[in-house]
């Protein structure tokens, strides 16, 4: 794995590399010694622009380290040369980090970006995307899109089972500032339904549990 990981960060200059090396072989001997370093050099290559280096992002995040990630999406210099999938992901994933750094209106534009690509990807993320719009919009206050793109997200479907509690919860607070105390208190159901165990979450859900059953409806 550490290999794979070291081939992705460093392929860029070992393609350039094996190609010099190719050229080399091809002017002192003849074409086919060099043809395994222009074909692997090649490879090499196509894969640092079409692919990316992405697979480095999620082993950042899986170690918490945000300002690693950010540096791995930021040293993707043409993103509109990556596959179409690895494009959506990507626009996806810097938008997670923008959120991050709470720079939500370019966090907006990124996400956004990721769902235009109508990928099966961003199907199988669709849920997860709309619910991370709609806490971007709910962030900035805009509560009225935040709502929108929740209960999108909710329609869509999202298989992480804590984040379809934070949507359901999220929808608990919307409706209890709108004041529909008989939503909110059956979106709050829902959340403890799911049994979540997000310590944030979990948190919340003992603030609400102290005065949702005083309020009508």
């Amino acid at each position: 794995m550490k290999f794979y990981s070291w081939i992705i960060r460093y392929r860029f200059y070992v393609g350039i590399i094996l190609i010099l090396g190719g050229v080399a072989a091809n002017v002192y001997s003849s074409f086919w010694p060099a043809f395994p370093l222009y074909f692997v050099g090649l490879i090499l290559l196509l894969s640092h622009f079409l692919i990316g280096p992405l697979r480095l992002v999620q082993e950042y995040m899986e170690a918490g380290d945000i300002e690693g990630a950010q540096r791995v999406v930021n040293s993707v210099k043409f993103p509109g040369l990556l596959i179409k999938p690895v494009r959506s992901a990507y626009f996806t994933i810097k938008g997670q980090l923008e959120m991050a750094n709470q720079n939500f209106d370019a966090a907006e534009a990124s996400m956004k970006k990721g769902m235009s690509l109508t990928t099966k990807m961003t199907a199988d993320m669709k849920g997860a995307n709309f619910l991370q719009m709609g806490m971007i919009s709910l962030q900035k206050g805009d509560f009225r899109q935040g709502e929108k793109y929740i209960r999108e997200a909710l329609r869509a479907g999202i298989n992480d089972k804590e984040s379809e509690a934070v949507a359901y919860l999220q929808m608990c607070n919307i409706m209890m500032n709108k004041r529909e105390f008989r939503a909110a208190k059956e979106f709050f159901r829902k959340t403890k339904a799911l049994k979540p165990t997000n310590p944030e979450v979990v948190g919340q859900i003992k603030e609400i549990e102290k005065y949702i059953a005083r309020i009508p409806g």
